[in-house]
């Protein structure tokens, strides 16, 4: 409706000062002669607004022009009360000005949509701590953010998995991630864009350099680069595995990421010759069928199959032979240790 559309102008003006107007047309998916006739409508309306010509052009208010809009409706008004990143404000050290916020939005919002957001705030709950992930190491994101704002170079002490000695880095921070629980610097070290997990982080020093950031690059653009490049990464061994039905639902929860595609059912076995099973034979070769599935998974090393040790007889390799080796090993440790520890 135009006047959605019109409020939505006022209130991008109002936090971004000058737009062009290429930029709203695009947000708002209309054209540009549209948002030139909106412009004329809020004019007319008293609104203080202009129009800049020229290459670096743009839409405007005028200086020192505010509006309170306070036309919230309840679908936007219990939308505020839903917080989908609740761990995030903690390890910000904004616990305290987020409820002074919510209290401030209540007491603006219109009378009838207060029971409705104050009912969302307390039936619904957010927590971003996945299950079985164990507890989470403290961090002080507090360095992190501050580099972020403070427009200058990072020297970070940094530790990698599956090191026990850390390395330093001088990089260039432009934003931070929460994912999951897990908060991520996002930095670029020597112009490469590159993800720094913060509980790895062992020491983060601002330095006097100032940043030195790509033109037009922005945090959301690198994060969504960097995130489908972890979740793409081609793996090197392709595992052939079968899974019982009984454990598909858990295999998938620990798995799913690595999979190449849907698991399939087994494909029921021909008979090697015309012979009929004899009585009593038919139910037992039947018996089972349907409950095995297959499907193929995608690691960086054979060694990963370890993982799968944990379904017991539920889960079999059936490919690479390496990878069955591995299992075949592990397994028979396992079987010595407490074999060994029986005898005693």
């Amino acid at each position: 409706m135009k006047s959605d559309r019109l409020l939505s102008i006022l209130l991008l003006l109002q936090t971004r000062g000058l737009v062009p107007a290429t930029e709203l047309a695009e947000r708002l998916e209309v054209s540009v002669r549209t948002i030139y006739r909106d412009i004329e409508a809020l004019s007319a309306s008293g609104v203080p607004v202009y129009a800049e010509r020229g290459r670096h052009g743009g839409i405007a208010l005028l200086p020192g022009f505010r509006t309170d809009v306070t036309g919230l409706t309840a679908d936007e008004a219990r939308a505020l009360f839903v917080l989908a990143a609740e761990g995030a404000h903690a390890a910000l050290g904004l616990d305290e000005a987020l409820g002074s916020a919510l209290r401030k939005v209540m007491a603006a919002l219109p009378e009838p949509h207060r029971p409705a957001a104050e009912l969302t705030s307390r039936r619904i709950l957010v927590d971003p701590v996945r299950w079985m992930s164990g507890p989470q190491p403290a961090v002080d994101v507090a360095e992190l953010h501050d580099a972020v704002f403070a427009d200058r170079r990072l020297r970070l002490d940094y530790r990698h998995s599956g090191t026990s000695t850390p390395r330093t880095y001088t990089v260039d921070p432009y934003g931070l991630v929460v994912k999951a629980g897990v908060w991520y610097l996002v930095a670029d070290r020597d112009g490469v864009p590159q993800l720094f997990r913060a509980d790895r982080v062992r020491r983060a020093v601002l330095t006097d350099e100032p940043v030195v950031r790509r033109p037009g690059v922005e945090p959301a653009d690198l994060w969504d680069t960097l995130r489908r490049q972890v979740e793409e990464r081609p793996g090197r061994v392709r595992l052939l595995v079968r899974v019982h039905r009984s454990r598909l639902d858990l295999f998938l929860r620990f798995h799913a990421g690595s999979l190449t595609g849907e698991p399939r059912p087994e494909e029921p076995e021909e008979p090697e010759g015309p012979e009929e099973p004899e009585a009593g034979e038919a139910g037992e070769a039947g018996e089972g069928r349907g409950e095995w599935l297959r499907a193929e998974l995608a690691v960086d090393s054979v060694e990963r199959a370890r993982a799968l040790l944990s379904f017991g007889p539920n889960v079999e390799v059936l490919s690479p032979p390496e990878a069955r080796d591995v299992l075949a090993r592990h397994a028979a440790a396992v079987v010595a240790l407490y074999g060994r520890a029986g005898a005693e």
